[in-house]
């Protein structure tokens, strides 16, 4: 019988073996046997606690959603002023823990096995949805709701490509620099939009279209 009192800690304990573990092989191939092993119990133990490896996958998710949340929670409580609250999520999204080797590998067995699983896509979708609702609420005072949408959609697909391009190691980018892409983009995308609102595209008549003068 396990402990009393000891099952959050294993329960912890089997999820942060589980990462490591789908990291180190890269899929989500792994057994219950290596996972339970990699955490020093037992693969009955681990059973008992999560039922099947599935459950224990979709735990793994949630946790890494969970730690993301508060993170990114964290940090938009820091910031003052629209502008570092975009800053904020982006940072929040290349911060070191995430950048670990072995959480990379994990993200994309996750990512391939939302094409056969309806639960873990839906997790994924969650991650997604929140990380646009994070950007925006940083945009939307800047430069409305629809320029920020579009921006947020920008910025978010920037960070997911720059997070899978972390995982091809013959070109692998600091943090640093895939922070500074993402804050580039943004900017630049700030004063595309401030110079629209300055400066519109003159419309043209419908006799200058055809040619009139």
């Amino acid at each position: 019988m396990p402990k009393v009192g000891m099952e959050p800690v294993r329960r912890k304990a089997l999820v942060d073996a589980a990462l490591k573990t789908i990291g180190h092989h890269g899929s989500l191939t792994v057994t219950m046997s290596e996972i339970a092993r990699e955490a020093g119990v037992s693969a009955a133990l681990a059973h008992h606690y999560f039922g099947s490896k599935d459950q224990l996958l979709i735990e793994t998710i949630r946790s890494l959603l969970r730690q993301l949340r508060v993170d990114a929670g964290t940090a938009l409580s820091k910031a003052q002023i629209p502008r570092e609250r975009i800053s904020a999520v982006i940072r929040i999204s290349f911060q070191a823990d995430q950048f670990a080797p072995e959480v990379v590998a994990a993200w994309l067995a996750f990512y391939s096995e939302a094409q056969r699983s309806e639960e873990v896509r839906r997790l994924l979708v969650v991650y997604a949805r929140r990380l646009k609702s994070n950007l925006m609420s940083g945009l939307k005072p800047l430069c409305g709701t629809f320029d920020a949408s579009r921006i947020a959609d920008g910025a978010a697909a920037m960070i997911d490509g720059l997070y899978i391009r972390q995982s091809l190691k013959a070109a692998p980018l600091s943090i640093d620099a895939s922070v500074a892409l993402v804050e580039d983009y943004v900017t630049g995308q700030l004063q595309a939009v401030t110079a629209e609102t300055i400066a519109p595209h003159p419309t043209l008549s419908p006799q200058a279209g055809r040619g009139g003068r």
